[in-house]
């Protein structure tokens, strides 16, 4: 799917210097609802496309910034709309009929199974790693997560998962002569790949941190 999505950029870019945040959005809030897209295919190209000065301002850095913003914006819209046809449909409906929308049952038992061992963190973790990535909204509104708490963790999560990406392409854009744009996702992919674990496990000190006082802010109020 990498291959076949990356071979059709060129034809996207063509538009990134008008509508390019706003392709950035709408691609994030598909890749982060239940349809399975890479989000590498997005603001990796966005990130280099900034470096070039190839979007609507022309500036590296400002250009940089507001992708950024506009694929977390859309992390965040998929990110409700899992949450929200989670908690109007229910799990049974969710089990029988979750396969023509792309959720397995398997994989909403292992997204359930983290997110009911170790709470509400999991929505900030979780958007780190890929495949469960889209689908821990999906318990998240199963269990009506307070929406404030959901709207922190999934936008802090997704927001440093597309600052990664972004950065990434930025970075390439900057040292790289011309590759193409299959060539940029490879690239990239490969530099995340090497790098996934110390991001996850980054995530992981933050949220531990978080937990941590919040206990502790707990007991002083008890």
């Amino acid at each position: 799917m990498l291959d076949q999505l990356a071979a059709h950029l060129d034809q996207i870019v063509a538009y990134a210097p008008v509508w390019g945040f706003a392709l950035a959005f709408f691609f994030m809030a598909v890749e982060s609802s239940f349809i399975p897209f890479p989000s590498e295919i997005v603001m990796l190209p966005a990130g280099f496309l900034a470096a070039r000065g190839e979007l609507t301002f022309g500036s590296p850095v400002v250009d940089l910034v507001v992708a950024i913003v506009a694929g977390t914006v859309g992390s965040l819209a998929g990110a409700y709309f899992n949450y929200w046809l989670s908690a109007k449909l229910g799990e049974p409906f969710l089990r029988r009929y979750g396969k023509w929308f792309f959720v397995k049952p398997e994989a909403l038992d292992r997204a359930e199974e983290v997110f009911n061992r170790y709470g509400a963190a999991t929505t900030f973790v979780c958007r780190l790693v890929p495949v469960i990535r889209q689908l821990i909204s999906i318990p998240a509104g199963l269990s009506r997560m307070p929406l404030g708490a959901f709207t922190l963790f999934t936008g802090l999560g997704a927001g440093i998962w597309n600052v990664v990406l972004a950065l990434t392409g930025y970075a390439i854009g900057r040292s790289a002569g011309d590759v193409t744009y299959v060539e940029l996702v490879h690239r990239g992919k490969a530099l995340l790949d090497a790098h996934l674990v110390w991001i996850i496990l980054g995530a992981l000190v933050l949220a531990a941190g978080y937990m941590a006082v919040s206990r502790l802010v707990m007991r002083r109020r008890g």
